[in-house]
């Protein structure tokens, strides 16, 4: 049975999800077994690009708080290069192409019951913060066609998130080996140099003060602003 949601207001059931997930760093996922297929592993070790993560993480950490309570600063910032996934044109991307943006990557499955809750907040995000140097890029990691995860979009009003997709899970098979992700949702936050600055594992009201005070603080204020 489809539950109607207002796009772009959390359900009481998703902040209720992620209140725990502040408490228990993101228990609430649901677990994913790993498939064999797609990416390779990403880079483990930071490069010159992520010298000033680590100093920019630590920057963050009082607005790991609230909603997004179960964000927390990795300890090693470097760069994912090889987490690939198609774009809204089909083409494969990735995270070097978003070169210049502060990045909230998200992976997300119509069956994952925390991700369909927390799609239309994180689409509520984008609306209102998304910008030349800031974007969600939610990818689906659904097995099969396009159908399923394109009816969800249509029947909960998501149309703010571009369309990025991996049917073969491989970006969900990446950050398992990187020790990021052991179910969905799993997001992550990366600064415009491409550097992983945060993660954390299941839902969060994106859509509320608390993510968007976090957003504001992580993208760089534009010179003579």
């Amino acid at each position: 049975m489809t539950v109607e949601k207002k796009p772009g207001r959390p359900a009481v059931k998703l902040i209720a999800l992620a209140a725990l997930a502040g408490i228990l760093a993101g228990a609430a996922a649901v677990y994913v077994m790993e498939s064999r297929s797609g990416n390779g592993g990403a880079t483990v070790a930071a490069d010159g690009q992520c010298t000033m993560a680590k100093d920019r993480a630590a920057t963050l950490a009082p607005f790991f708080t609230g909603q997004v309570a179960a964000m927390m600063a990795v300890d090693d910032p470097r760069p994912l290069p090889q987490l690939s996934f198609n774009g809204p044109d089909g083409q494969p991307r990735t995270i070097s192409d978003f070169a210049g943006k502060t990045l909230l990557v998200n992976l997300w499955a119509t069956w994952c019951v925390p991700c369909r809750e927390e799609m239309p907040a994180l689409n509520a995000l984008q609306k209102d913060l998304g910008s030349d140097r800031f974007e969600v890029v939610a990818i689906n990691i659904d097995t099969g066609t396009d159908e399923k995860p394109k009816a969800f979009l249509d029947e909960t009003g998501v149309h703010d998130l571009g369309y990025y997709r991996d049917s073969s899970m491989g970006v969900f098979n990446a950050l398992k080996k990187e020790g990021l992700a052991f179910g969905l949702p799993v997001t992550l936050l990366m600064d415009d140099k491409g550097c992983l600055v945060s993660a954390m594992n299941g839902p969060a009201a994106w859509d509320s003060e608390d993510a968007k005070a976090l957003i504001r603080a992580a993208v760089p204020a534009t010179p003579g602003s």
